[in-house]
């Protein structure tokens, strides 16, 4: 059953299995392209969430620096970039 307010946008998935999510769902997700995503078929619904990166802040001789939590590859500008502006505009709210 379809509510008629559901303000959900509607996409429509090409042949190979892709589809467009809207520039403004992206922002609002705080999807950026080449951004991991996990999607999971929960109850019946496909859900689609940013996969963060497993880090977190930490001191290191008297500053605060970013690390993984989990073994992996070394964070690029970018990601440290995205995870300080987010941090950032947290304690701004």
């Amino acid at each position: 059953m379809t509510d008629a307010i559901d303000p959900a946008t509607i996409v429509t998935m090409d042949r190979s299995g892709r589809l467009v999510l809207p520039k403004a769902i992206r922002d609002e997700a705080g999807i950026r392209p080449g951004a991991p995503l996990r999607i999971r078929v929960r109850d019946g619904h496909i859900e689609i969430e940013p996969q963060y990166e497993p880090i977190q802040s930490v001191e290191r001789h008297g500053m605060q620096v970013m690390e993984r939590t989990e073994p992996g590859e070394a964070l690029t500008a970018d990601q440290v970039r995205r995870t300080t502006r987010a941090l950032r505009e947290g304690r701004s709210k």
